[in-house]
Formats: C-alpha cells, sequence, structure tokens
C-alpha cells in the first residue's frame, strides 16, 4: 500500500475564557498528518494543551520515536520562563496516539478525522474520577480553598442576619460623646463612627455614629459599655435560643473536570465525605539510599509538583502520600535524582495492543 506523509503544524491561540474564575488558555500546539491511501485520506492530529500539562514527562518516556522532549520545568513552574513544558518534533512524530492515550492528565489530545481517540472504542480509557456528591456536600467551601488547581467552584447564599436575629435598636446621637467604645466592642461590627479631622469650625470628632442593622445581632454589649447610655437595645428572638430560626443554607458546587487532576485534596478535606476521587496511579515514593535532600535550599520538588503534595519539614521534603498523585514530576525535577517513583497499578483500562502493552508496563515499574 502506497502512502504519502504530510506534517503540517499549526499554532492555534485560545481565546481568553470568561471571568468565571477558569484560567486563561495558552498556546497550543498541533501536528497534522494526512495520510492518502488508495482508499482514501486519513487526518491524524495530535494536539499539546500547556495549561493542562503538569510536566511529568510521560510522554517523554512512552514515545517510540522520541519525539517528545520535556521543557525546563522548574524555571517554568518558578514562573522564569513563559515556553510550554514539552517540545514536539514534528519531524519525528508518527501520530501514533500513544503519548495521549497514556497523560493521566488530559494535556495531549490525538483526534483520527476529527474524532477525540477518548471517543474511540479500540483505544485505552483512563477510569481515574472525581466527584463531588451535592446531595451530601454542606457548602463548607474547604475543597474549593484546598483545591490546587482551583478546579472547585462553589456558590453559597447565607440568610440575612435580620432573618434570624430580631430586634430593635435606637442610637441617641444628641447624648452620643463618639467617645467610638461601641464601635471597638461590637462582636458583629456593626458599629461605625464616622470620624472628622478635628477643626476649630466644627469642634466634633464625629460627624455620626452609624449602626447597621442587618448586621447587629442584638446582643447587647454596645448598650452595656456605652458611658452615656445613648444605646437602647431590645432583642425579640435571642431571649430564647429555641426561638431563632434555624439558617437555610443554599448552594451549588462545581468540579470542573478539564481543571481537575484527581489528587486527592476534595477528598481528604471534606468534613461530610462527599468527594470521591479514584487518582491515575497506585504506589508509592521511595527516596535513593544516598539521598540527601538540600530542603529549603533546592525545595525543587515542592515548585514543581502540580498537586501541593510536597511540603520542607524539618529541612527535608517530605510528600504526603494522600495527595500525591505519582506523576513524576518531582522525580524529573530533582536535581539529585534522589526521588524514585512506584506506581503498583495504573487505572488505564482497553490496552489492546501488545506493543503499547509492553511500553506502558514501564509506568508500572521503578521510575527515578
Amino acid at each position: 500500500m502506497f502512502y504519502i506523509l504530510k506534517n503540517v503544524m499549526t499554532v492555534i491561540y485560545d481565546s481568553k475564557l470568561p471571568e468565571s474564575g477558569y484560567k486563561q488558555g495558552r498556546i497550543k500546539k498541533m501536528v497534522t498528518v494526512a495520510r492518502e491511501t488508495k482508499e482514501g485520506k486519513q487526518s491524524r492530529s495530535l494536539t499539546h494543551k500547556d495549561e493542562k500539562c503538569v510536566g511529568c514527562g510521560i510522554c517523554t518516556d512512552l514515545c517510540p520515536t522520541s519525539s517528545i522532549k520535556l521543557g525546563p520545568i522548574l524555571p517554568i513552574a518558578r514562573g522564569l520562563l513563559k515556553v510550554d513544558k514539552i517540545n514536539i518534533n514534528k519531524e519525528n512524530c508518527v501520530l501514533c496516539g500513544l503519548c495521549a492515550s497514556a497523560c493521566p492528565f488530559e494535556a495531549l489530545e490525538f483526534d483520527i478525522d476529527g474524532v477525540d481517540i477518548k471517543e474511540r472504542p479500540e483505544y485505552p480509557k483512563w477510569t481515574d474520577d472525581a466527584e463531588i456528591d451535592e446531595e451530601k456536600c454542606i457548602y463548607c467551601g474547604r475543597c474549593e480553598k484546598a483545591c490546587p488547581t482551583e478546579a472547585i467552584y462553589l456558590s453559597r447564599s447565607l440568610p440575612n442576619v435580620e432573618e434570624l436575629v430580631r430586634g430593635e435598636t435606637e442610637l441617641d446621637q444628641e447624648k452620643c460623646i463618639q467617645c467610638g467604645i461601641c464601635e471597638e466592642l461590637c462582636p458583629a461590627e456593626a458599629i461605625t463612627m464616622h470620624r472628622n479631622d478635628i477643626d476649630p469650625s466644627e469642634p466634633n470628632v464625629a460627624s455620626s455614629v452609624e449602626l447597621d442593622k442587618s448586621k447587629c445581632v442584638y446582643c447587647g454589649v454596645c448598650k452595656r459599655a456605652c458611658p452615656v447610655d445613648a444605646i437602647k437595645i431590645v432583642c425579640t428572638t435571642c431571649m430564647e435560643q429555641e426561638d431563632i430560626v434555624t439558617p437555610e443554607i443554599e448552594g451549588c458546587i462545581v468540579l470542573n473536570e478539564d481543571e481537575c487532576i484527581n489528587c486527592g485534596w476534595c477528598q481528604e478535606i471534606c468534613p461530610v465525605d462527599a468527594a470521591k476521587v479514584t487518582k491515575p496511579f497506585e504506589g508509592e515514593i521511595e527516596y535513593t539510599e544516598d539521598f540527601v535532600c538540600k530542603g529549603e535550599t533546592c525545595h525543587a520538588c515542592e515548585d514543581v509538583c502540580p498537586c501541593n503534595a510536597i511540603s520542607i519539614v524539618d529541612g527535608k521534603s517530605v510528600v504526603n502520600p494522600l495527595f500525591c498523585t505519582l506523576c513524576g514530576a518531582c522525580a524529573k525535577a530533582c536535581p539529585q535524582k534522589g526521588i524514585i517513583i512506584k506506581r503498583e497499578k495504573m487505572n488505564l483500562e482497553n490496552i489492546r495492543s501488545k506493543s503499547w502493552k509492553r511500553r506502558l508496563s514501564g509506568l508500572t515499574e521503578e521510575n527515578s
């Protein structure tokens, strides 16, 4: 059969995403090969999404033609360089699709005739996943704050204070001597004193004292502290705690799968077990016998970790396995090559090709 191979390099700029918390896309590099056969034409395209790439080097380790090279990951992670984390040699790439199938972060997309191989039944499928059960979620926001890739978005509405605690207040401006005691003591920060510059034409330290009823909890601290009895407060509900209405908290929690790297932070930090995560790999991290960590003087592993799983403790790097995806970025960045990634299992299914299975099996062996 006769083949004509054509390589075309195209640079595509993402449009700016709306201001909804999603990150702005970066440049994509796409290699397209058109294979002309007697039966017709087949178009293949490989797209690298640098904004999703973590610099783990899995694709560089697996590429059968050594067409992918890892960039200067550490300077990139530290914000010193603005270049793509990997480079694809379009002259050597045969567009087999192995790199895209093996990338657990979907930073590489491989299309055949416009169809992503993730949608094709003959190609491997990752089963790592993350989900949040909104029926269990109490909208506390812990997962949103902890997520290292900002993949979780929380929107919640809380009732106004006046819907829960009711009462009456009165502040006598004529009696008030603008001492500021009530403002400083108010636990709800409901009192504001509008201070003046001292002026002989207007010998007052403040123009007025304002009490925000939407913040006031009618505790009575200001009334008891006022030295001139200028404040009157009566709470109509807090006399009996049972009369206070239970707050109804409504909200919405969204997990953006395009940003999620299945690190496990949300699962571990959730107080009600509403988040469940299946990681791409199972295994552990070890160190070489002669490895002497430089700690704060290096911290390369900590800087490149996409999962915020590494910290410096007592002068040495410590990996928390609860948050580690075993991607291997830390091992690639370590200047002493002292980190060993031991993957015992990868959650990639439907590997039909024997040659692909042999190459992929290398990911579950010891890699330094």
